[in-house]
């Protein structure tokens, strides 16, 4: 296991996943969130940004947190494992009124600087959606672009999570 994708819906843990894996594999942990966005919310380029998401799922190791299914497609065939946090949309929802409490008016860890924690309208509103309208596409991807060789598991509940984690040896593949 080289190169790890862990995708789902804001708030569902893929960050918190995402660094415990880092810490128990050794392997590059890159925040997709952090990446992308510039100081102020601002962002980049489309083409500037699918051909910083190309060099970096080209490299031999990683762990990738985020989504941004615009570069599936430039992510999924090289991922040896997929992760995909299934999480009932009102847990998201709380996870991220706790996590906007926790970081207020500071720009979390995993975060671009500049841009301190916000909860949008929008935002809220897409997570709340994600199952009936994100959910059906992510799983769509995943059957048409993951690489022949990789694995997927699906995370429908932290305790799952968990198990995976506390395992005496992460799986290779």
């Amino acid at each position: 296991m080289k190169r790890v994708l862990v995708i789902g819906s804001g708030g569902s843990g893929k960050t918190t996943f995402s660094k415990k894996l880092a810490e128990q594999t050794g392997l590059p942990l890159y925040h997709l969130d952090a990446l992308y966005w510039k100081p102020g919310w601002k962002e980049p380029e489309k083409a500037e940004w699918r051909a910083n998401m190309d060099a970096l799922a080209r490299r031999d190791e990683w762990i990738i947190d985020g989504n941004y299914s615009g570069t599936f497609d430039l992510r999924m065939p090289h991922a040896d494992l997929i992760v995909f946090f299934d999480i009932p949309a009102y847990r998201c929802i709380w996870n991220i009124l706790k996590r906007r409490l926790q970081y207020a008016r500071f720009t979390r860890p995993d975060m671009a600087p500049g841009c301190p924690e916000t909860i949008g309208f929008g935002f809220l509103i897409w997570v709340w959606q994600y199952p009936k309208k994100n959910k059906p596409k992510v799983l769509e991807a995943i059957r048409n672009l993951k690489a022949a060789h990789a694995k997927v598991l699906i995370f429908n509940s932290y305790k799952a999570m968990d198990v995976f984690l506390a395992s005496t040896t992460l799986p290779s593949f």
